[in-house]
C-alpha cells in the first residue's frame, strides 16, 4: 500500500541544534502525525529531521503554508539558516513507517535517480529488499513527488555504528545486497546518521 509523508529537514546555526529541539519539543509532542524528529550527527550537520505521515492532502498544504507563514517558523526562526518541506511517497511493496525503538542509529540515504531510473529501481528493490530485510530491518523506502526529483529516500535503523558496518558487510558477502544492476540507475547518493531526539516517536 502506498503510503505519503511530509519531510521536513532544517539547517540550523552550527551548535544551536539543543536549543531548537528543547523548543520544538512541546509543539511536536503534540501532533498526532509526527513519527520521527531526529538530528544528525554524522554527515551533513546541524540539521533536525521531522517526518510525519500525510493523510489529507489539502490539510497537509495548509499545515505548511501556516509554518512558512509563522513570524518565527515552527517557534525556531532565530535558528534557522535553510529549511525545506518535501512529500515523499512510499514503494507499494514496503510497509508504512510507525513510532517504536529501532535505533538510535539511523542511517538515511538519498539518492538521485537517472530521468528514468525510477521504474527499474523500484522493481530492482521489489525483488531483493524481502533477502535483505532478513539480514537488518528497512524502516522506508520512497520518492519525492515535490521538490527536486526524482530524488530516493531509504531509511534503515542500527542499534550500534559497530552494527551497521558488520550488518552492511554480510549482505554484501550474502550477496543480496545491493540489488544487482541498481547502481547503475543512480546519478549521486548521499548518506548522512541521525540520532533521535527525547520526544521522537521513532527512537
Amino acid at each position: 500500500m502506498v503510503q505519503r509523508y511530509d519531510v521536513t529537514t532544517v539547517t540550523v546555526r552550527p551548535g544551536t541544534h539543543p536549543q531548537a529541539l528543547s523548543v520544538l519539543r512541546p509543539r511536536l509532542s503534540a501532533e498526532p502525525d509526527l513519527l520521527a524528529c531526529w538530528y544528525s550527527e554524522i554527515g551533513a550537520l546541524n540539521r533536525i529531521m521531522m517526518i510525519r505521515a500525510s493523510g489529507d492532502v489539502a490539510a497537509s498544504m495548509e499545515s505548511q503554508i501556516a509554518t512558512l507563514t509563522e513570524r518565527r517558523p515552527l517557534g525556531i526562526g532565530e535558528f534557522i539558516v535553510e529549511m525545506t518541506m518535501d512529500t515523499y511517497v512510499s514503494f507499494d511493496f514496503i510497509e508504512p513507517m510507525r513510532p517504536g525503538q529501532f535505533g538510535p542509529w539511523y542511517e538515511v540515504r538519498s539518492y538521485m535517480l537517472k530521468p528514468d531510473g525510477l521504474a527499474p529501481t523500484m522493481e530492482l528493490w521489489r525483488k531483493a529488499v524481502p533477502a535483505r530485510k532478513a539480514v537488518s530491518p528497512l524502516l522506508a523506502a520512497m520518492t519525492s513527488v515535490t521538490g527536486t526529483v526524482t530524488r530516493f529516500l531509504h531509511i534503515w535503523p542500527y542499534r550500534t555504528l559497530d552494527e551497521r558496518v558488520r550488518l552492511r558487510d554480510k549482505a554484501i558477502a550474502d550477496g543480496v545486497w545491493p540489488p544487482p544492476g541498481g547502481p547503475s540507475h543512480l546519478t549521486a547518493q548521499q548518506t548522512d546518521i541521525y540520532l533521535p531526539a527525547p520526544f521522537s516517536p521513532m527512537r
